[in-house]
């Protein structure tokens, strides 16, 4: 490419920036940042389980100097974050004003912590006691995708209620890249949540989970259509699951009106759009098997 080509092609496209919604807004000072974003994930996984993804000794003289110096990281990262999803959500500038309403945002975030830490704790018991795979609840803190996806998910949840924008989907999103389960922040989950395999799961913003809830791989909380596009927002899309409700892989359950009774179980590839009385059993119906031989080519 010529000089010439090059400082068309370069005009061009700056000059299509002027006409494109997603960067008219050029008085922002600066975007959050999906790195800075990744980095607040590793900093608050490790204040909820420490020891475990970095090499500090738990319980020893300067376990409060780590987890001090860990909250200043975090406050720090997540205010400027929150600052510029703030402003970006009002096309305004980096102002004064924002940065002072996150700061009171990433103190109210930042005490909701240890009950965030108390709920994951049941999260982590509970993929331990229902797979025998599991050697230990370390095994399952170290290793088991649900238990990453389901961490991310409880701290973008606080966020979500605290009306941050940006911010919460761009954090369950990496957990999304590297787990393979999507969670949106506003689903509301009780404790006690197990997540087995996970890979292909997706549960939408308005699902609500009780406690004692298992989900395998490939299963869908979604909507029953999203033909009314935003003119659904905050309507009731997605399903609700009571306690002690066991969803077996690759089962579809559609439908804001669409309640799964308490106990019960919800069999591998079952399509539902219509509610289940408790402590009942929904499967497939068995699919009938052909078999037929196949002619074989002999060789002389």
């Amino acid at each position: 490419m010529n000089d010439n080509d090059l400082n068309y092609l370069v005009k061009s496209i700056t000059t299509s920036y002027a006409e494109d919604v997603a960067t008219e807004d050029s008085c922002l000072d600066g975007l959050p940042s999906r790195t800075e974003v990744e980095t607040l994930n590793t900093i608050l996984r490790r204040l909820l389980f420490p020891g475990y993804f970095d090499d500090a000794v738990i319980n020893s003289p300067d376990t409060e100097w780590r987890v001090r110096d860990l909250l200043i990281a975090a406050e720090q990262r997540l205010r400027r974050q929150i600052a510029l999803s703030l402003c970006l959500d009002t096309c305004g500038e980096l102002c004064e004003k924002s940065y002072n309403k996150a700061g009171e945002i990433c103190r109210d975030f930042l005490s909701k912590l240890p009950a965030v830490r108390k709920v994951l704790l049941t999260d982590a018991q509970a993929t331990y006691d229902g797979d025998p795979a599991a050697k230990s609840v370390h095994e399952v803190i170290f290793a088991y995708p649900g238990i990453f996806a389901i961490t991310v998910y409880r701290l973008a949840h606080e966020l979500y209620k605290l009306e941050v924008p940006f911010i919460p989907r761009m954090m369950s999103e990496h957990a999304h890249s590297l787990t393979g389960i999507e969670i949106n922040p506003g689903a509301v989950i009780g404790g006690h949540f197990f997540i087995d395999h996970g890979t292909g799961v997706v549960i939408g913003e308005t699902a609500v989970i009780g406690s004692h809830v298992k989900l395998y791989q490939g299963v869908t909380l979604g909507a029953l259509s999203t033909r009314g596009g935003q003119r659904l927002r905050g309507q009731k899309r997605h399903p609700t699951l009571e306690d002690e409700v066991t969803v077996y892989s690759g089962a579809t359950i559609l439908g804001g009106d669409t309640v799964i009774g308490r106990g019960s179980v919800i069999g591998g590839n079952a399509f539902v759009i219509e509610s289940v009385p408790e402590n009942t059993s929904v499967s497939m119906k068995k699919p009938e098997l052909d078999f037929k031989l196949r002619p074989v080519a002999r060789k002389e």
